[in-house]
């Protein structure tokens, strides 16, 4: 089947008489003795029929996680003491600000590189237990070729880890690139409201799969039922939200490419996620997010409505990152009232 019907589809009850169409929420913490749940940190049917949906998109078996960053947390805590990972200099900070923490702590080395340059990633690679990136980067919206970078972190003997909260699993599946696990936010495009803080990591085979459960099961990073249920539902609809976010973002781009006010505009063709960056830097960046009715100053992307921030207000953002860049997460609003309240607030500029 096509990936929106998987989405629409997966994770579904037994079309049985008198059973419901959608996964009902399970409020437990306790069950039975001598099944296969026990206990509420170990399994619930909500997060299972979640992560049915999740890894048939992925081409894998998906764990639900609290957060994106317990999901990121997790994975790491897996790296052997002192073992080095390979990751983009250009990252989602949380991410960075992790691997930082722990190579401070003398738990793992890290090496920072340009994932755009290929060859410097696999010479990268050569001692490298793990390989983590993103494509496309967070908010740089640098790609990475996934499968070459794959092939040189295994014969290397790394694993090999994609953030695929920006793609989706309908703009890219990694995994079928050579991936052996993807790690997601949750809490942006797949759950798709700004209403849900989870995460999910995607693992390729079975022995993957059951590490990192009992590694989820002893750290205790497992989101609430409720969450569950609401990203799962927020799956149901994601190829029709993609879509109209994709589709306004070209014309967004399309629009904002050559405009006076900015200096560059990025995007790496597919995706609602943009990166503009204003001619003049962090003052004109900041009036920008300050002069608008309906684009929301907002941290989170991946939500219905549109939000844009400039990300090197967080101090923790690489210095490499401009400092006039806005990174735009296109919603599903018509286009026209998006551009109208863009174009308002630059000729401000």
């Amino acid at each position: 089947m096509k990936p929106a019907t998987v989405a629409v589809t997966a994770g579904r009850p037994p079309h049985e008489p008198d059973r419901p169409l959608s996964e009902p929420i399970t409020m437990a913490s306790t069950y039975v003795a001598t099944g296969g749940l026990e206990y509420g940190r170990y399994g619930n049917p909500t997060w299972a029929a979640f992560e049915a949906a999740l890894g048939a998109l992925e081409g894998g078996r998906a764990l639900a996680f609290s957060s994106g960053m317990a999901a990121v947390t997790t994975v790491l805590d897996l790296v052997g003491h002192d073992a080095l990972v390979v990751a983009p200099a250009h990252s989602y900070t949380g991410t960075l600000l992790q691997l930082a923490d722990l190579e401070s702590r003398g738990r793992l080395r890290t090496k920072l590189v340009d994932i755009t340059d290929t060859e410097a990633v696999v010479a990268a690679c050569e001692d490298a237990a793990l390989v983590w990136f993103e494509s496309p980067t967070n908010p740089a919206l640098e790609l990475a070729d996934i499968q070459r970078i794959a092939e040189a972190a295994h014969a290397a003997g790394a694993y090999v880890v994609v953030d695929n909260t920006f793609a989706t699993p309908l703009r890219q599946q990694p995994i079928a690139l050579g991936a052996d696990l993807v790690v997601h936010s949750a809490t942006k495009y797949l759950a798709g409201h700004s209403d849900v803080l989870m995460g999910a990591v995607v693992a390729a085979d079975d022995q993957l799969y059951a590490v990192l459960k009992g590694r989820r099961d002893l750290l205790g990073a497992t989101p609430g039922t409720f969450e569950a249920w609401l990203a799962l539902r927020g799956i149901r609809t994601l190829h029709v939200r993609l879509d109209r976010a994709e589709a306004n973002a070209r014309v967004l781009v399309e629009r904002l490419t050559g405009h006076p006010a900015l200096e560059e505009v990025r995007y790496p063709g597919f995706g609602g996620i943009i990166s503009a960056v204003l001619a003049g830097g962090e003052e004109p960046a900041d009036r920008l997010v300050r002069s608008t009715s309906l684009w929301v100053h907002a941290t989170s992307l991946g939500g219905v409505e549109s939000t844009f921030e400039r990300r090197r207000r967080w101090k923790a953002e690489p210095a490499t990152i401009p400092d006039g860049l806005v990174r735009l997460s296109v919603g599903i609003e018509d286009v026209e009232d998006l551009w109208a309240d863009l174009e308002q607030a630059l000729a401000a500029l």
